[in-house]
Parts: structure tokens; C-alpha cells; sequence
């Protein structure tokens, strides 16, 4: 029986409960691929349900090998129409019922995508959990359109930088806020407007807008129904925006989870292929250093993402 490394976990806890182990390796089931893993995001949520923060994943679940999303190379295929067929470069971000953080890892036919030309495989890992958060967040969900106004909040991070790039790509005024050291970045990711949260009140600087991409949460979404226009809405990644807050200020509020979806990533990935959009990574580390980048991710401000390398490209 072939067996991979993986990194799982059996209890809850700081980065220390990551644990590296060698399991036996899954086979792929009919509308499946095994994808042999050259790279692995690390994402905010991964660290949430190590620590047993994030409700969907209980302690009955353990042991539970961690990573939403995967970059690869297929080499096995349960059979289906429409599979990529062996040796075709994908990435993906995977269901909840799987872990990218590992050798080789099955991936849904709805969930993959190829990967673009040109992209290294540490890029195309960046892409497809933060990436698809931009995206229906800001479209699916805060229905943006060309020539409207959306302010990002938290616009040099992981999914933020995306959401800029994804804003300005379709046509709208883009302000975003960031840190003082990022202002410069978030001009460069094609922000209209970028203010330093640190130094200045974003309320008293951003004109009304129609959307506001809300990535932080707290006291900045409480601040942010006032530069909403009459109608406008509030999309968050943090949970249901308050109604009664939403209701006083005459505008919406949308909380959403990100939801795996290959064709989305596909268009997802022709913007990157045209050069209108591009992955930043902040970090690239070995597979087993694991816990480490669960410490960087929660003790760091990081620019763009993390990633694990998990095997060199053949």
C-alpha cells in the first residue's frame, strides 16, 4: 500500500498540535483525481480549526489532516466526463471532508481548474481559497458592477489583494484600507484610494460607496455602514453583518462562505493569465515546517500569502 506524509491533527490546540505522519495514500472515487501536491496554501481558517475555533470541524472529527487548497500535478483518475487527464497540471480548493496539507490529495472534478501558463506551482496554491472568497464575496454576493464604488477593508492580505485586483479588473473605484507599510502596495494591486487604518479614520476620508468588503470585522464593520450609499451593502467573511445596523443606515448586510467551484476559478484564472491580476506570496516554507507557518500566519502581518512546499514540480 502506498503511503504520503501528511500534516494532521489529533486534538485542538496552538501551532504544536501540527503533526507530521506518514498515512496510507486516498485513491480517487468516479468524478475524482489524486493530485500529487507540490504546494499548499495556509489560510486563516486553517489555523481556527486547529485551535477548535471554527464550529464546522468537531473533536469527533479528529484525526483531521488540514489545507484547503492544493497545487499539482494528477496522476490518477476515478473516471468521469470531463477529468483532466494524468499529468495535467491543477489547482483547487478542496471540500471540507479533505486536506491539502499532504503528498497526494483527491480532488472533486468541480473543484479543479487548470493551472494558468506561467504560474509556479507556490502562485497557483495562492490562488484558489482566497481567491474564490474575493470573488463571491464581491460578485455573488455584494453584486458589484462596473462603475461603482467598493471599499475593501484589509486590502493587502491574502484574500484583499485579490478583492482590489478583482474590483479594479471590472471596472470599479477602489479604496481600500491598510497598513501604513502597504500603502504603496495597495496602489500598485491598482487601488484607486488607500488609507492608512492606523493613521487616519477611513469614514472621514472614502466618499460613499455601494460596497463594502469587509475582512476585519469589529469596531471597522460598525464604522463602515456610514460610508455605505442609501441601498449599498455590506459583504463579510466574519459572520452575518448586524440587521439592525444595517436596517438604521438604510443598506444591506450579507455574511457568506466560500464555497469550492472550479468554473469560478477558471475565470478566476484567465484574468491571471492576461496579466490583469497576479498572486503575491508573502512566505514559502517545507511541508513539515508547518507549524511554523501557523505561528507566522497569527503572529505576522503578512503581505499576499503563505504557502507550503510540499514536493518539487518533476
Amino acid at each position: 500500500m502506498t503511503t504520503m506524509r501528511c500534516v494532521r491533527i489529533h486534538g485542538f490546540g496552538g501551532p504544536e498540535v501540527l503533526s507530521v505522519e506518514e498515512v496510507a495514500a486516498p485513491h480517487p472515487a468516479g468524478g475524482e483525481v489524486l493530485v500529487r501536491v507540490h504546494a499548499a496554501s495556509v489560510n486563516p481558517v486553517d489555523a481556527k480549526i486547529r485551535s477548535g475555533r471554527y464550529p464546522r470541524v468537531q473533536a469527533d472529527q479528529l484525526p483531521l489532516v488540514l489545507g484547503r487548497d492544493v497545487a499539482g500535478e494528477v496522476v490518477e483518475s476515478g473516471g468521469g466526463a470531463g477529468l483532466p487527464a494524468v499529468g495535467t497540471p491543477v489547482h483547487a480548493m478542496l471540500g471540507w471532508d479533505r486536506g491539502g496539507y499532504a503528498d497526494y490529495a483527491v480532488v472533486k472534478g468541480t473543484e479543479l481548474a487548470p493551472q494558468p501558463d506561467g504560474l509556479g506551482d507556490a502562485e497557483a496554491a495562492a490562488v484558489p481559497l482566497a481567491g474564490l472568497t474575493a470573488w463571491q464575496g464581491l460578485f455573488d454576493h455584494g453584486g458589484l458592477q462596473a462603475g461603482q464604488r467598493v471599499l475593501i477593508h484589509g486590502g493587502a492580505g491574502g484574500v484583499g489583494h485579490f478583492a482590489v485586483q478583482f474590483a479594479k479588473a471590472a471596472g470599479a473605484f477602489v479604496a481600500t484600507t491598510v497598513s501604513g507599510d502597504d500603502l504603496a502596495f495597495a496602489h500598485e494591486l491598482g487601488a484607486d484610494q488607500a488609507v492608512d487604518y492606523e493613521a487616519d479614520r477611513f469614514e472621514e476620508r472614502v466618499e460613499p460607496v455601494d460596497v463594502v468588503f469587509d475582512l476585519v470585522g469589529g469596531d471597522t464593520q460598525a464604522r463602515s455602514w456610514g460610508v455605505l450609499k442609501p441601498g449599498g451593502i455590506l459583504v463579510s467573511t466574519l459572520g452575518p453583518p448586524d440587521e439592525a445596523a444595517a436596517r438604521a443606515h438604510g443598506a444591506r448586510g450579507a455574511g457568506y462562505m466560500v464555497q469550492p467551484n472550479g468554473l469560478q476559478l477558471a475565470e478566476i484564472d484567465r484574468l491571471i493569465a492576461n496579466g490583469r491580476v497576479r498572486p503575491v506570496i508573502g512566505a514559502v516554507l517545507p511541508l513539515p515546517e508547518a507549524a511554523i507557518a501557523h505561528e507566522r500566519l497569527e503572529r505576522h502581518r503578512l503581505r499576499g500569502k503563505l504557502v507550503l512546499e510540499v514536493a518539487a514540480a518533476d
